[in-house]
């Protein structure tokens, strides 16, 4: 599970098996409260989720627009 970024004890990450084929670009987000997938092609949106509320999901949405460089920077080097 390669780590990408921590923020607020959300930790984002992929995993090292993305299916076979390997599923489009998305992040996992996890933290003691729970887990989320996010899709972040054409828009950033939620996959699926447990244990976070709409609120939380807005902000973690939020976070990961704002690291989307970042986010598919990291996923393109691991999977190249």
């Amino acid at each position: 599970m390669p780590a990408i970024f921590r923020y607020k004890g959300f930790r984002f990450f992929f995993y090292s098996n993305e299916g076979n084929p390997r599923e489009p670009l998305h992040v996992h987000v996890r933290s003691a409260e729970g887990e989320a997938k996010f899709w972040l092609k054409p828009e950033v949106m939620v996959a699926e989720s447990h244990g976070f509320d709409a609120r939380t999901l807005k902000e973690l949405a939020a976070v990961a627009e704002e690291n989307l460089e970042l986010i598919e920077r990291t996923w393109n080097d691991y999977f190249a």
